[in-house]
């Protein structure tokens, strides 16, 4: 007997509910074991749009946008 059919085996000696319930185990592991796509940095999603921001850039708009927050808050 092979793993699969002592999968089946057992799976029809038990009850609806805990069929469900094995079946919720077995797409947990499913989706824990399938390769995710890599994440990929903000750059990276950007760089076909020919977009080149650079730190210095950043920190200017940063800069300028942080200038007319209020200093006192009463």
């Amino acid at each position: 007997m092979n793993i699969e059919q002592a999968v089946l085996k057992k799976l029809r000696q038990l009850p609806v509910d805990k069929q469900q319930e094995l079946l919720n185990f077995a797409e947990f592991l499913y989706q824990k074991n399938t390769s995710k796509a890599p994440l990929r940095s903000v750059r990276g999603l950007c760089a076909d749009l020919k977009v080149d921001i650079t730190e210095e850039d950043i920190a200017q708009v940063r800069q300028e946008m942080w200038s007319n927050f209020p200093r006192d808050v009463v």
